[in-house]
């Protein structure tokens, strides 16, 4: 259980950058699928998904189901 709410607290801890970027510059589409080399969106979506399918492994596991 910790884990998993380590887990949500690092979504949310992105998500709440990424309004705080978007905000700040704007939304462009495509900075957020081909974000430029070091930019705040660079490698964002690979690792946003990763980490949310990782929770609803976790999620998954604990109730005893199955995708």
């Amino acid at each position: 259980m910790a884990d998993r709410n380590a887990m949500i607290k690092e979504l949310i801890a992105m998500q709440k950058k990424f309004i705080e970027d978007e905000h700040k510059n704007g939304f462009n589409a495509q900075q957020y699928f081909t974000p430029d080399s070091g930019s705040a969106l660079d490698g964002y979506r690979d690792e946003f998904n990763e980490k949310s399918q990782a929770l609803v492994d976790v999620a998954h596991a604990d109730k005893g189901s199955h995708r």
